[in-house]
């Protein structure tokens, strides 16, 4: 079988690729730098170079494959983030047409059902609704939950202020929280089988916890038990946001997320429709990580 991923050799893509070739199937990786190719091809897999911004280089890439995994890279630099989350999905839905692919897996997430709304998330949940647009296509939208790497994050919050915090809820509002390694796993499992028919949706989930357990779990693992776990206004998220440097369009959309996920509204859909099974990676496990990641610091 020949595949297309996108997403370079990332915390999840990486894996994946491992996966597949290991099988022994012919594997294109998209990567935006040259810098990656030698790693690429260590991996027993072909580099395409160039940028998901370009359609005719996707519709070159995409050449020849049987399935595809498609994912909207996360960029800081574009000047307004739904427009250009647009620009990618839309480039790519013009490269699965120009190839008759038929088979697709699409890092979604979870929230996406929302359409609009929930921040970076706007991007994917476009893409899904392009992708229904498509006649005899095999699609399955994976929608993992929070990442738990997200969660490093709060290190110079917790070094700067002794707590943890966001928008996105109080300590009593359960978080579900995933490992890029179990996605990886589902993503894999799911190219290796390729026994979806039609539009099919997998939530990926490694634990639901609560705020207020993160902030304990993860304060424990640092030596510093008793870190609170506090619930920010969407100002005070906004200006602490702006203050760390990140872009206004990037702010703007991690406060619609952090307000969706308050709401409830954004893991509704996961709690209506749970998988069959969590991930392995737990808090505690995660906790380990962190832990290193916090005394590097």
């Amino acid at each position: 079988m020949n595949y297309v991923i996108t997403g370079s050799i990332g915390h999840i893509s990486k894996p994946v690729v491992e996966k597949l070739t290991t099988a022994g199937h012919t594997v294109t990786v998209i990567t935006s730098t040259a810098a990656r190719v030698a790693d690429i091809e260590a991996l027993g897999a072909k580099a395409a170079v160039g940028s998901v911004d370009d359609a005719a280089f996707l519709t070159q890439a995409f050449t020849g494959a049987d399935a595809v995994y498609l994912m909207i890279p996360p960029t800081f630099a574009a000047p307004d983030w739904f427009t250009h989350q647009k620009l990618v999905a839309n480039n790519y839905v013009a490269a699965l047409k120009a190839n008759s692919i038929k088979n697709v897996v699409l890092l979604s997430s979870i929230g996406a059902h929302l359409r609009k709304g929930v921040g970076p998330v706007d991007g994917v949940g476009y893409l899904e609704e392009e992708l229904l647009k498509l006649e005899g296509i095999n699609a399955k939208f994976m929608r993992p939950s929070f990442f738990y790497y997200n969660l490093f994050a709060q290190i110079n919050l917790i070094k700067n202020a002794g707590i943890m915090g966001s928008n996105g809820g109080s300590a009593d509002d359960k978080i579900v929280l995933v490992d890029t390694n179990d996605i990886a796993d589902v993503v894999a499992d799911a190219l290796l089988k390729l026994d979806f028919t039609g539009i099919s949706i997998q939530y990926i989930a490694s634990d639901v916890r609560t705020y207020g357990e993160v902030a304990t779990v993860l304060g424990n693992a640092i030596g510093k038990p008793g870190t609170p776990w506090v619930l920010f206004t969407d100002e005070q998220s906004e200006q602490g946001m702006l203050q760390a440097g990140l872009p206004k369009t990037n702010v703007d959309g991690y406060v619609a997320m952090g307000k969706s996920q308050r709401s409830g509204l954004m893991q509704a859909d996961f709690f209506a429709n749970p998988p069959a099974q969590l991930g392995k990676v737990k808090l505690e496990d995660f906790a380990k990580g962190f832990a290193a990641a916090y005394n590097a610091q």
